[in-house]
């Protein structure tokens, strides 16, 4: 998974998405109804670390496999909803499937820059 660009972006929204569920169901419950704040304070360094990276791999995909701009754009919106990783990563594991998304630079300037 960590050998390809793809499979980089997918770990990174994995960890996100992860960390980001975490926070708003285990955290914040923790910090609100049983006062302590320990949880959200070190959930919430963990994910403020991962999401910048998680949108950092999704420039260097933007830029390296040729994503279009809807797409970069899609992974950034739902990078900011809970759970949103994950319907990414399914929208991209649809696209691998067809044929459309590519995991490597080569691969991808084999053929045509996506449009949709």
């Amino acid at each position: 998974m960590l050998n390809t660009i793809l499979g980089r972006f997918r770990l990174a929204g994995y960890l996100e998405g992860i960390s980001f569920l975490f926070l708003l169901l285990v955290a914040m419950p923790l910090k609100y109804f049983a006062d302590s704040g320990d949880a959200v304070r070190i959930s919430g360094m963990i994910h403020g670390v991962l999401f910048p990276l998680y949108l950092l791999a999704a420039v260097h995909a933007f830029l390296k496999l040729r994503w279009s701009f809807k797409q970069l754009l899609a992974s950034f919106i739902l990078g900011f909803l809970p759970a949103g990783t994950f319907f990414f990563d399914a929208y991209l594991r649809k696209e691998i499937r067809a044929g459309r998304a590519y995991a490597t630079p080569q691969e991808a300037a084999a053929t045509p820059r996506m449009v949709s």
